[in-house]
């Protein structure tokens, strides 16, 4: 039998048992679009979960200062503890596997007002590191450097709902605002970001100046120390690196402030990399549920698939006893089977593939909430469905093909569906 002719006697058959084909073609095409929207699933969960996490900061830990809970070197429990910005120095030499640690202050009583308008936001500074570390995009302009803090310029980068309040639609770069009747030069507005989490305001609702402006033009007030600080903010050399980076820079702040470094209280950290490995631990539990709630159904199609294949080759006993009455070959029977059944694959495969990537494209047309970037699918759990139901198909028709060309064509003919 040439190709050709194997080819025509393989689409009239599968014509000519138009129902049959159309049965297994749908279990096929279920069992793909269930695995690959449930995978889809899980995985925009997964997605949505970073995305959220990295609009906050990067590989980031933020450290306050407290009060002591345990006694330390002869000092008692109860104690103040204030983080200085002399300190940085100290920090940064005992702690070699953090990449950076910055320093941040930050007031919301500062009066602030343009040529066009007032606002009432808060006033934060920092270091130029600030703004990658704390995923703080610019959206025009530029960001402050290191030159404008060397020379401690009055530059300011405005949160985006800042420039809207002060600017409308108006250009804000190189325009002059107030800040307490101290003229800041406009540099840069950041891009609108989603953000879930904060400790002292969203970042759009900030005016993010040079750290030795910000020490400068507006000092902490007593009781405060004139070089105290609220917070560090801390991120290590790599992800594999951020417990001890954590562990280095709470003993060289126990060292300095004399307190246990193993006191939570007199220093608390916010560790968003532990908090980010836990949500994907969970979301990765998710994404294997319904993973497997894909498998199962997919399973359940198989099922379905290899009682049709079966049932389809038993009904052609006789057909065979036909072709090898007439001289048909074993292996040219067992090749038409094959190659009606990687046919019939092939194309219930791929319009699963179509119908689950459209449906996917579909449905992320629509506003998704905050933690879910949407349906995302993915090739290999597509084709890993198509091969393991391609698999069974090709398994529940072979066999029985099998043993039906094995027969003598007499007892072929003699067979009785069903019987």
């Amino acid at each position: 039998m040439v190709l050709r002719d194997l080819i025509r006697d393989v689409f009239q058959t599968l014509w000519a048992h138009k129902l049959r084909t159309t049965l297994t073609m749908f279990g096929i095409a279920w069992g793909v679009i269930s695995i690959v929207l449930m995978v889809a699933a899980g995985e925009g969960l997964r997605v949505g979960q970073a995305k959220v996490s990295q609009n906050f900061g990067r590989d980031l830990m933020i450290i306050f200062a407290g009060r002591t809970s345990l006694q330390a070197g002869g000092t008692r429990a109860g104690r103040r503890i204030e983080f200085e910005d002399t300190d940085i120095d100290r920090l940064m030499q005992e702690s070699p596997d953090c990449q950076w640690i910055l320093p941040e202050v930050g007031q919301n009583d500062v009066r602030i007002h343009s040529n066009f308008n007032a606002s009432a936001q808060e006033v934060t500074g920092s270091y130029p590191a600030f703004a990658g570390i704390r995923s703080v995009a610019i959206g025009e302009g530029r960001f402050y450097d290191w030159n404008d803090v060397a020379n401690e310029r009055r530059v300011a980068f405005l949160g985006t709902e800042v420039k809207k309040q002060l600017f409308a639609g108006r250009n804000a770069i190189g325009e002059t605002i107030y800040l307490d009747d101290i003229p800041y030069k406009v540099i840069g507005v950041m891009k609108a970001k989603d953000q879930d989490s904060s400790y002292d305001g969203f970042d759009v609702n900030k005016i993010f100046v040079p750290y030795p402006a910000m020490h400068n033009d507006f000092p902490n007030k007593p009781p405060a120390k004139p070089h105290g600080l609220d917070r560090l903010l801390v991120t290590p050399k790599s992800v594999e690196q951020h417990e001890s980076c954590k562990g280095e820079i709470l003993a060289s702040l126990g060292r300095i402030h004399t307190f246990d470094p193993h006191d939570k209280e007199a220093a608390n950290v916010w560790d968003t990399i532990e908090e980010a490995q836990a949500f994907q631990t969970m979301t990765d539990g998710m994404k294997y549920f319904l993973g497997a709630v894909g498998l199962t159904t997919l399973f359940l199609g198989g099922l379905g698939v290899m009682n049709v294949m079966l049932v389809a080759v038993r009904e052609r006993t006789r057909e065979i006893g036909v072709r090898k009455a007439v001289g048909a070959q074993s292996h040219n029977i067992m090749m038409q089977f094959f190659v009606e059944t990687v046919i019939v694959v092939f194309v219930s495969g791929g319009l699963g593939m179509g119908i689950s990537f459209g449906v996917c494209k579909l449905f992320n047309l629509l506003p998704m909430p905050q933690y879910f970037a949407g349906l995302l699918p993915t090739w290999q759990s597509g084709l890993l469905s198509i091969g393991l139901l391609g698999l069974i198909a090709v398994l529940a028709a072979m066999y029985p093909a099998r043993q039906a060309a094995s027969i003598d064509p007499i007892e072929a003919l003699r067979y009785e569906a069903g019987g």
